[in-house]
């Protein structure tokens, strides 16, 4: 009898030491911001009426999330209006298996109405309102407008033409045509701080977002994110760079178009280290360069 307890206690040992030894079965989650509810539990891109179905927002999913889970977003023509925040040991990778989103052309978007009502006229068909920051920018159907650069040591704004705007002792001022007034224009500005903000993650991958109209970046990597890719992003008309990657992170960014952003395409700081692999990125701006590193390696890799 003790020989067989011995042998009962070693099978079950052995048990418990294969069971916490073996990875975790990586899940697919699913998000639908028209068909989903975060009272689903995103395990299905379809629902059926009661709690498996895909989740309405990224976060949630981002919360239900676990060790080398793929997050699918679907585009369902609708922009995601909300910023993300993919962060510790649960939203990273496994060895082998990544933690994936995947936008597949999905826009994340960070923009809000300007107040219709908050506009005052100046004269000559210009107006001006308050700008939520100073990394606004103002876009005109759904594009950034065209803007007038204020030189430093200016003490009023430059003349405008139809549809320009500048920005000026952190107010906008925009000058419509001679019959219509602000209210009339499809105007909005980017509100929200950061699209996708990575933190203390590792081996993640961010696929196939449009990221834009966001205050501060489209995507920041902030500290101590490893392994991380960014693949076949679109990062545009964000009021400070398009991606950002800081601290000490380490970050692949590739096939990705990044243009139109308000100070630097991409943004490197602290002791970061970014590969930029078959990008595109868009210098036309001289107020706002290709790349701009505040410190950190930048290394471009050839295919």
């Amino acid at each position: 009898m003790m020989w067989i307890r011995k042998s009962l206690c070693l099978l079950g040992f052995v048990y418990l030491l294969l069971a916490y030894s073996q990875p975790t079965q990586a899940k697919q989650l699913y998000v639908d911001n028209i068909g989903g509810s975060d009272n689903q539990n995103g395990l299905a891109p379809n629902g059926n009426g009661g709690k498996s179905g895909p989740v309405r927002t990224i976060s949630r999913a981002l919360r239900l999330a676990g060790k080398g889970d793929t997050i699918h977003v679907a585009n369902t023509g609708d922009p995601y209006r909300e910023s993300i925040s993919v962060q510790g040991g649960d939203n990273s990778g496994l060895v082998g298996k990544s933690f994936t989103i995947i936008g597949d052309g999905v826009v994340l978007d960070g923009r809000t109405e300007v107040p219709k009502d908050d506009w005052e006229l100046l004269g000559d068909s210009t107006y001006s309102t308050p700008a939520p920051s100073e990394f606004t920018i103002l876009y005109l159907d759904d594009k950034p407008a065209e803007r007038v650069t204020v030189e430093d040591a200016a003490t009023s704004i430059p003349e405008l033409t139809e549809h320009q705007w500048c920005m000026f002792n952190r107010r906008i001022y925009f000058k419509t045509e001679s019959t219509k007034l602000p209210r009339e224009y499809d105007l909005t500005y980017n509100m929200r701080r950061v699209g996708i903000t990575l933190v203390n993650c590792r081996n993640v991958v961010i696929r196939g977002f449009v990221v834009q109209g966001f205050q501060l970046d489209g995507i920041n990597a902030h500290d101590n994110v490893f392994g991380a890719t960014v693949l076949g992003v679109v990062a545009r008309g964000n009021g400070r760079s398009g991606i950002s990657v800081g601290g000490v992170s380490r970050v692949t960014i590739e096939s990705s178009l990044v243009g139109n952003n308000g100070t630097a395409q991409i943004r490197t700081e602290g002791f970061s280290e970014t590969k930029l692999k078959n990008n595109d990125l868009i210098d036309d701006d001289p107020n706002a360069p290709a790349l701009v590193s505040e410190g950190g390696k930048v290394k471009q890799v050839d295919n």
